[in-house]
C-alpha cells in the first residue's frame, strides 16, 4: 500500500494493489480477526487498511454474511486486446513511429489506433486508445520538447560558459543599514 504523508498526523492511503480476489481475501481475513476479538485498530494495522474500511467491511458482512465481502465485477467493457497483444503493442510502440512507417517519431492517438487496426484487426477510437495506453499499459501523456532544427548545441554551450556569467545579475555586496538599532 502506498502512503502519502499529508501532515504530521494525517496519512492518505491509495487503493492497494491486488486482484479482486486478493482484496476479497483481505476483507475476509479482517472479518476473521474481528470475530476472534481483535480490535478494529489492530485489524486495520494487520491488514494494512484504514479504520473506516474495516468498519465498512464489518457492516457489509453483518448485512449480508454470504455476499457482503464478495469482489464485484469491474465495471465497463473489457479490453478487446489480450494480455499477449498488449505486450506486442507495447513492443511496437517502443520501436518508434518511424519503424511503423511514419515520417516522424511522434506517436498520436490516431496513429496508435491505426497500428492496432492493421496489426490486430481491432478498431479503437482516440478515446479508447487513450484508455488503453493509460490503464492497460500504464503510460502517461508526454509532450515532445520543441526545438529549432538549426539549433547548434556547441554554440549554446560556449555561450553559457562565456557570455552568461558576464551578463548574469549578481547580488549587491551587503552594506550595513543606515538605521540605528
Amino acid at each position: 500500500m502506498h502512503t502519502i504523508p499529508v501532515c504530521s498526523t494525517t496519512v492518505v492511503r491509495m487503493r492497494p494493489r491486488g486482484t479482486a480476489e486478493q482484496l476479497e481475501e483481505r476483507r475476509r481475513r479482517a472479518i476473521a480477526l474481528l470475530q476472534a476479538g481483535t480490535s478494529y485498530r489492530e485489524v486495520a494495522r494487520q491488514v494494512a487498511a484504514s479504520l473506516s474500511s474495516v468498519v465498512r467491511w464489518e457492516q457489509a458482512h453483518r448485512g449480508d454474511k454470504r455476499n457482503g465481502l464478495r469482489a464485484r465485477p469491474i465495471p465497463g467493457r473489457p479490453c478487446r486486446l489480450s494480455a499477449g497483444q498488449l505486450e506486442q503493442l507495447q513492443a511496437l510502440l517502443l520501436r518508434g513511429a518511424g519503424a511503423a512507417g511514419y515520417s516522424t517519431e511522434l506517436w498520436t492517438l490516431r496513429r496508435i489506433g491505426d497500428v492496432i487496426r492493421k496489426r490486430f484487426g481491432i478498431r479503437y477510437g482516440p478515446v479508447g486508445v487513450w484508455a488503453l495506453l493509460r490503464y492497460g499499459l500504464r503510460w502517461s501523456w508526454q509532450k515532445p520538447e520543441r526545438r529549432a532544427f538549426e539549433r547548434d548545441e556547441a554554440a549554446i554551450a560556449q555561450w553559457k560558459r562565456n557570455e552568461w556569467p558576464r551578463i548574469k545579475k549578481r547580488h549587491a555586496p551587503r552594506r550595513p543599514s543606515r538605521v540605528r538599532r
